[in-house]
């Protein structure tokens, strides 16, 4: 009888220290939306900036999963197009938007740009999600007045859509080469948790202000 409740109670114990080293079931999603920036490209995903910024939201015990929707390669037009079914499969309450260097790269009109990105804004809206805007630059090498053209669209957006805005995703790294990979488009494994930092101003007072 003494072995069998001894037993139980060992049992009990471990499931209880199980349980305890568990995050908190989560109450609410943030949706990173974006390219190949937040696809963890050329990176083990858990290497990558998402995966880590979901590791911060557990340390601190904030009641969030994260999921990462983000395709390589993907532009805003093929955003716009994919984000309705992400919206209806994950119901997201935060929806953070990284896209735009693929357009760019390939010289797309900054009017196309724009437009894609404000009817992002709105779909997230329109499925009672808070929408996030996430800066992007390119060199001058790809032509100064498209580069600062394209620069300027994030800051307009964000203040005719009345969105929070991250300034730029790749602040304080994008002048060391050293933190990108060969095709010096994608940062390195060390580069990413700076992009945490980077995101991490502007999604913290909403993950605490909309958390249950």
């Amino acid at each position: 009888m003494r072995s069998r409740l001894l037993a139980f109670l060992r049992a009990a114990l471990a499931g209880l220290l199980v349980a305890a080293a568990q995050p908190a079931a989560a109450s609410s999603t943030l949706l990173v939306f974006g390219d190949s920036l937040s696809a963890a490209y050329g990176l083990n995903p858990q290497q990558g900036w998402v995966q880590l910024l979901a590791q911060r939201i557990t340390h601190m015990g904030l009641p969030w999963r994260v999921v990462n929707a983000s395709v390589s390669g993907e532009t805003t037009a093929g955003g716009l197009r994919r984000l309705p079914g992400d919206l209806e499969r994950h119901h997201p309450s935060i929806v953070a938007i990284e896209l735009g260097a693929n357009d760019a790269l390939r010289g797309q009109p900054i009017a196309g740009i724009r437009a894609n990105l404000e009817q992002m804004i709105r779909l997230a809206r329109a499925h009672h999600a808070q929408p996030v805007l996430v800066g992007i630059m390119i060199p001058p090498n790809y032509g100064i007045d498209y580069a600062a053209e394209f620069r300027g669209v994030y800051a307009d957006v964000a203040k005719r859509e009345k969105v929070p805005l991250v300034p730029f995703l790749l602040a304080g790294i994008v002048d060391k080469p050293d933190l990108f990979q060969a095709d010096q488009l994608h940062p390195t494994a060390q580069a990413q948790p700076a992009i945490v930092d980077n995101v991490w101003p502007t999604l913290e007072p909403l993950l605490a202000r909309k958390a249950p």
